[in-house]
């Protein structure tokens, strides 16, 4: 990123102070962000730090900044314990990103025991997770955990638990996130990662699934060199200013209503 991005050091600036970082919200128009944080160090380098660190950021604005973090069933050694610091944390999101932490999101299934004590208490305590559906570039990913028909058992599973697709299984398996979020009820559709102009292509019915979908960018990641951009480019799709409206805030207010 320091070497591909001129505005490094205002990226830079933006993680250390939530103030900075909300005067460019404003500059965007947008009004809360959702901040995905998540455990990954064989991968990305993140450790569990990142969930002390989004949630004191979140503190200063906590209505317009929205928690996002993670835990690795390979690395807890007491995966209640760790369960319940998240809790104490007050995270508003989990993010599980199998091609980074190199697990299938339904291999509670075969064995790993940690990932069903992360699904019943996000479930029960109303905490949504959103999981990385798709590729990534990224050296040591595995793109076979990508897959996100591997959901469709946490779906089965955990009834009430809110799931989120990340991306949306760009840019190999839209199909079969259009085919989950329309099976069930607890699915949702983000769009982060997919560029707004290919939307349509990606999701030619998006209108079937709008009441599920919601808004994001991923930004500063690979691609995504500006979220006014990303919103003004969103804006400019032929669509209703209804289905607008709902992917842009409506969704995202029925998961975080505070």
């Amino acid at each position: 990123m320091k070497r591909k991005r001129a505005n490094f050091e205002e990226i830079a600036e933006y993680c250390r102070s939530p103030k900075a970082f909300l005067k460019y919200l404003d500059r965007c128009g947008v009004d809360r962000a959702a901040l995905i944080n998540y455990v990954a160090p064989e991968v990305i380098g993140f450790t569990p730090e990142v969930n002390e660190f989004v949630a004191n950021y979140t503190k200063y604005d906590p209505k317009r900044l929205l928690s996002c973090g993670s835990l690795h069933p390979r690395h807890t050694t007491n995966i209640m314990a760790d369960v319940e610091h998240i809790l104490r944390l007050g995270l508003r999101m989990i993010k599980i990103h199998p091609p980074h932490q190199l697990l299938y999101a339904n291999d509670y299934l075969n064995g790993v025991t940690e990932l069903e004590i992360i699904y019943r208490a996000a479930e029960a305590n109303g905490i949504p997770v959103m999981f990385h559906t798709g590729t990534s570039i990224f050296p040591g990913a595995r793109n076979k955990y990508g897959d996100p028909i591997y959901i469709d058992d946490v779906a089965v599973d955990f009834p009430k638990l809110k799931i989120l697709l990340a991306h949306g299984g760009r840019p190999l398996w839209m199909l079969t996130a259009f085919f989950l979020i329309r099976r069930h009820p607890n699915v949702y559709l983000d769009i982060s990662g997919i560029p707004p102009k290919t939307l349509l292509k990606y999701f030619p019915r998006l209108d079937e699934i709008a009441h599920k979908t919601l808004f994001g960018t991923d930004w500063p990641g690979p691609g995504v060199p500006d979220v006014g951009q990303n919103l003004a480019e969103f804006k400019a799709l032929p669509i209703s200013e209804e289905m607008r409206e709902q992917i842009l805030s409506k969704t995202a207010a029925s998961l975080w209503p505070e």
